[in-house]
């Protein structure tokens, strides 16, 4: 068995330079050299590199065919379904922009990512997870199935996950019938530096914007992936994370074709389902969030699945304990455990620790800037440069303090889709991406998180940092997670709540919480409020981050 040097040397040697290359041009590149190998699969199908290939060429002359232009946008509602894959291709063979949208919108939701984006189709499920596409669509703009009339928007197109039709809807079946009808409508001519996908934040910190980037950016993010965690030929990754996320999208997809791998698509996470996975489709590595690896240690069939096959884990979004990476080493018998940071705003995870880290690293850090080779930060072997400024003023701090995190490098986003305003203030003219996360670089150019700058707040008309005094808490046997968050107040503009989640059995009351703040923090620093909520009350991205300005909203409405 190959060293983990050994496996990214023979990486790097296949990449000695970096070729810019369109999606689709990577994607047929990869047929050549791995046609029948298999690119996606799933419990019901697998499809070969060769097959999704072609089924995105079709597609891709159904599109041309009903009107899709490059520079359009083109929406997709869609789960981590099989057609997910070509259809995503199939957008970059006509030179127009993805558009994954969060399958778990609601109406209005969906109605304003629909009409800020300008998509002109839609590629939309029947329905997931109890939700019903089909009525938001009704809700929006009656007459969808031949006539939409919201923003842009001309074309729906739709893909039965529930069994249900409707009438005079154009199908997925449909386009694949059209476009071999037309072969060779859609032409090449788009480039590299083309606009290739529009990601809309996961709205952590408020309303989501769209992030655009380049074909060439996310191809560079999934190739430092695949080059930081040393992928052997053919690595095969399994995750129920959306791709209409960069963790699923870049960590998932385009870094298993860096090797002629594999992704195994789950629609929805349970440890069983993860298990039994590993299990029938001899996976590598799987991605997952902290919640996901407890649900897995803790399950209680897990002695039952053969998951000999796993090799490799990525946990990201939020930090986690070094028990759990101990307890995933044991129980599993994986020692090639990876966290790392990022943004969409940056193309995505833009740090990683490496497989050969002590777990400490992987506990206390986010890892350090990928290594990306030729396809990194000129002068460098790494995708991108972090350094640290004042979150107020924007001026530089020495090396080691800690600031508001900065990053540059040939990942970063084009802009906010039609929020000029915005991306002015996120991105600088000379491409610096100011990310809103608090935190440092260490000496050994690891990056410790902190917290977020939008999320400081005054007290006493002193600036609280939050992460402070949510782990002093953290760290009571009774407390499973804490929150601390600024909430607006008549006398004193603005006053310290803390959202905690007790330990299962746990009596703890506010007072004794606010005893123990008082005896260990600055006066201004003291909670003025506490509320207790359960685990699953807790508003959260899809990805398992807290939004926090929801928290504020909770505890505002509760006063």
């Amino acid at each position: 068995m190959k060293t983990i040097e050994q496996r990214r040397d023979a990486l790097s040697a296949r990449f000695p330079q970096w070729t810019p290359r369109t999606l689709d041009g990577w994607l047929d590149l990869c047929a050549e050299q791995y046609g029948d190998r298999p690119l996606v699969i799933t419990d019901e199908a697998t499809q070969s590199y060769a097959e999704v290939a072609e089924e995105s060429r079709i597609l891709a002359d159904a599109l041309v065919t009903l009107g899709v232009k490059p520079g359009a946008r083109v929406g997709m509602l869609m789960a981590n379904y099989r057609e997910f894959v070509p259809f995503k291709f199939a957008i970059a063979r006509t030179g127009a922009i993805a558009i994954p949208f969060n399958f778990l919108y609601r109406a209005e939701e969906l109605g304003y990512v629909l009409e800020q984006s300008g998509a002109s189709m839609l590629l939309t499920m029947t329905g997931f997870a109890n939700l019903d596409y089909m009525e938001m669509l009704d809700t929006l703009t009656p007459g969808w199935e031949t006539a939409p009339t919201i923003g842009e928007l001309t074309q729906v197109v739709v893909l039965s996950t529930d069994r249900r039709r409707r009438e005079g809807a154009r199908t997925y079946q449909d386009l694949l019938e059209l476009g071999r009808q037309h072969p060779g409508a859609a032409k090449s001519g788009h480039q590299p530096s083309d606009l290739g996908d529009m990601l809309y934040t996961s709205g952590s910190t408020g309303s989501p914007k769209g992030v655009v980037v380049t074909h060439d950016a996310v191809l560079r993010t999934g190739y430092a992936s695949a080059l930081t965690r040393a992928y052997d030929d053919g690595r095969r990754i399994l995750f129920s994370l959306p791709c209409y996320h960069m963790f699923g999208y870049i960590e998932g997809i385009l870094s298993a074709t860096m090797v002629g791998g594999a992704v195994i698509l789950q629609t929805k996470f349970s440890p069983e389902a993860y298990l039994a996975g590993i299990e029938r489709h001899r996976a590598d590595d799987i991605l997952c969030v902290p919640t996901m690896a407890v649900g897995m240690v803790e399950c209680p069939t897990r002695e039952e699945y053969d998951i000999s096959s796993l090799s490799g884990i990525l946990c990201g979004s939020a930090p986690a304990p070094i028990w759990l990476w101990e307890k995933v080493e044991e129980l599993f018998g994986v020692s090639e455990i990876v966290t790392g940071y990022g943004m969409t705003e940056c193309g995505g995870a833009m740090t990683l620790t490496l497989p050969e880290d002590p777990l400490e690293l992987t506990s206390t850090t986010a890892g350090r800037p990928k290594l990306a080779g030729a396809a990194g930060v000129e002068g460098t072997d790494a995708l991108c440069v972090y350094s640290v400024v004042d979150p107020v003023t924007g001026e530089a701090l020495p090396e080691g303090e800690t600031g508001e995190l900065v990053s540059r490098g040939p990942t970063m986003m084009v802009g906010y889709w039609n929020k000029p305003e915005a991306t002015a203030e996120a991105l600088s003219a000379d491409g610096v991406l100011r990310s809103g996360d608090l935190g440092r670089v260490r000496p050994d150019g690891y990056l410790e998180v902190t917290g977020r700058s939008k999320e400081l707040y005054k007290s006493g008309g002193e600036l609280v940092m939050p992460k402070e005094v949510e782990d002093l808490i953290g760290r009571l046997d009774e407390v499973s997670q804490a929150f601390a968050v600024g909430i607006l107040d008549d006398r004193w503009g603005e006053i310290g709540a803390l959202v905690i989640v007790r330990s299962p059995g746990a009596e703890l009351t506010e007072q004794q919480v606010v005893d123990h703040c008082k005896k260990h923090l600055a006066r201004f620093k003291v909670p003025k409020l506490v509320r207790f909520l359960e685990a699953d009350d807790l508003p959260t991205t899809p990805t398992g981050k807290i939004q926090k300005f929801r928290l504020v909203d909770m505890v505002s409405k509760s006063l």
